[in-house]
């Protein structure tokens, strides 16, 4: 029951978050530059929690082939899904969110909540097999926190893009409460799918899947900004968001 309750807590801490940025996108206009920094944080976040964590705990539990094709096929995904379907991350994708964009909405709206939904529930997913792992209280904390900071910008850019679209401020919210809800679900299928004692072989697999869907999260974000954007802010922001989570597994290996 604890456990369940846990990770149920941090899906709705996940989801509390990226819906307080869509309300905060609702009432008030975020300038690009503003908002280009949380992105780059949360980059930042994404990849650390990847290289610290995710990368050599499900290492750690499969075999090299296993392993490669376990992250070769959430990187896969996310860009099929970006590429074939739409921006799979609101944030990662905020630069592309013009005028022109917002005016087509009605036009992409299935394709964005298919992509996000997508996004959402993998997050849950992750944030569930974090907390299955063996070692997992160094890779939840760090997890916990990558997923809640990237959610911020998430609710930012969406929020943003539905504003442009012409939605007043409670569609707005309802919108994207409706889209983030799929972080939950991921949490509740994380239940269901990796119960504990779940064989460790499938909780390195989910996980490396996950670092594999972080990792083009990452790039495409830092790419997408540096082309758009000042240099300084975007790649201040992306390493802080590294040392964010490499400084937060030294104090918790620390205290362990």
């Amino acid at each position: 029951m604890d456990h369940a309750f846990s990770i149920l807590a941090q899906t709705t801490l996940a989801f509390g978050l990226a819906v307080a940025g869509g309300a905060v996108s609702a009432v008030m206009r975020l300038s690009h530059s503003r908002l280009c920094a949380w992105i780059s944080l949360a980059a930042g976040t994404l990849l650390g929690v990847t290289l610290f964590n995710i990368l050599p705990e499900s290492a750690a539990s499969l075999r090299t082939g296993e392993w490669l094709l376990a992250l070769g096929s959430g990187y896969v995904v996310f860009y099929l899904i970006s590429h074939y379907v739409y921006h799979v991350c609101p944030a990662c994708a905020a630069s592309h969110f013009d005028e022109a964009t917002a005016h087509r909405f009605s036009e992409i709206a299935t394709a964005l909540i298919v992509a996000l939904a997508i996004h959402s529930t993998m997050d849950g997913l992750a944030l569930a097999a974090g907390h299955e792992c063996a070692h997992g209280h160094e890779l939840g904390v760090s997890l916990l926190t990558a997923i809640c900071v990237h959610k911020v910008p998430e609710g930012l850019a969406l929020g943003a893009l539905l504003v442009g679209a012409g939605f007043r401020p409670g569609a707005v919210i309802g919108w994207v409460a409706a889209v983030e809800a799929t972080t939950i679900l991921g949490g509740v299928l994380g239940l269901l799918l990796l119960p504990t004692g779940t064989r460790l072989f499938w909780v390195a697999a989910v996980l490396a899947h996950a670092g594999g869907g972080f990792i083009y999260l990452a790039a495409h974000a830092i790419l997408g900004e540096l082309v758009r954007h000042g240099k300084a802010v975007v790649l201040g922001g992306f390493l802080v968001g590294i040392v964010l989570i490499g400084a937060l597994n030294f104090v918790l290996r620390g205290w362990g």
